[in-house]
C-alpha cells in the first residue's frame, strides 16, 4: 500500500490567499497527519485564526498527542483565546501505519466522504466547530487501509459552491462520477472537485474553497522513496509563457 495525499486550495473570487488553513507533520511512532482548518470569526481575522487552530493542533500531533486529545486540546486553546468569539472549523486526517488505518477527527459541520472497498460513505454526524461552546468534542471516525480507500475532506466553501444560482454541489455524486470514468489518484481526485465546485460558482468562488484528498492505494512494486511536491501561484507575478532558458 501507498499514501497519497493531495491539497486543492483557493481563494474567495479565486484570489491567491484564502481564510483557510492546511498543515502536515509527521508522527513520532509512525504515520501522517494532516489539518484543515477554516477560521469563521472574527471575519476579518479568519486567515490568523485558521492558522492559530492548524498550527496549535499539527504542534500537539507532532509531540504525538492522539487525535481526539489534539481536537479537544486545540478548541479548548481557541475558546480561551478568543472568549467565546473566535470560532474555526477543524478536520484532522491521520494515516495510522503501524494499525494500517486512517483516522479522522472533525469538528465541521460539513461532511467526509470516504470513499471505501464497499462503496462510498457520507460522513455527516453533527458537529460543532471549534470555539463557541466550552465543551466541544470531535466526531471520531476510523478506517481500515486493507483496500483502495480514499478520503475527502473540505471547507465550507466547497460545499456552499452553486447555493446562489440554485444548484448546489452534489459531493457524493462528484466523487461517484469521478471513479464511474475511471479516475484515479489523489491529485485528479483534489482537482476535478474544485475546478467543480468553481464552475458552479461561475468561475469565482463565493467562498473560500479547500479540498484535501487522502487516499492509501495499492501499488504493484513497493517504492521506499517518500515525495512530497508543492505548487503554489506567487501574487502578483503574470506570466505569458515559458521561463526563458538560463
Amino acid at each position: 500500500m501507498e499514501v497519497e495525499v493531495a491539497v486543492a486550495k483557493l481563494g474567495r473570487g479565486g484570489a491567491v490567499e484564502s481564510g483557510d488553513s492546511f498543515e502536515m507533520v509527521e508522527r513520532p511512532r509512525g504515520g501522517l497527519s494532516f489539518v484543515v482548518a477554516n477560521g469563521l470569526r472574527p471575519r476579518g481575522r479568519a486567515k490568523f485564526v485558521s492558522q492559530l487552530v492548524a498550527r496549535k493542533a499539527i504542534s500537539l500531533l507532532g509531540e504525538g498527542v492522539r487525535d481526539d486529545a489534539a481536537a479537544r486540546a486545540t478548541h479548548d486553546y481557541l475558546y480561551a483565546y478568543g472568549e467565546g468569539q473566535a470560532t474555526c472549523t477543524l478536520n484532522i486526517a491521520s494515516v495510522i501505519i503501524a494499525a494500517r488505518t486512517i483516522v479522522l477527527a472533525r469538528n465541521n459541520p460539513a461532511p467526509v466522504i470516504a470513499v471505501l472497498p464497499g462503496g462510498i460513505e457520507v460522513l455527516d454526524g453533527p458537529s460543532e466547530a471549534l470555539g463557541l461552546l466550552e465543551e466541544t468534542e470531535p466526531v471520531m471516525t476510523e478506517l481500515a487501509v486493507d483496500d483502495d480507500v480514499y478520503v475527502v475532506v473540505a471547507t465550507g466553501g466547497f460545499f456552499a459552491a452553486g447555493g446562489r444560482d440554485g444548484r448546489p454541489i452534489d459531493a457524493r455524486r462528484e466523487v461517484a462520477d469521478f471513479f464511474e470514468i475511471g479516475g484515479r489518484g489523489a491529485e485528479r481526485l483534489a482537482d476535478a472537485l474544485l475546478d467543480r465546485a468553481v464552475a458552479l460558482d461561475g468561475g469565482r468562488p463565493a467562498d473560500d474553497m479547500t479540498v484535501l484528498v487522502v487516499a492509501a492505494r495499492r501499488r504493484a512494486h513497493a517504492d521506499p522513496v517518500r515525495r512530497l511536491v508543492v505548487r503554489a501561484p506567487l501574487p502578483g507575478v503574470e506570466t505569458a509563457g515559458p521561463a526563458p532558458e538560463p
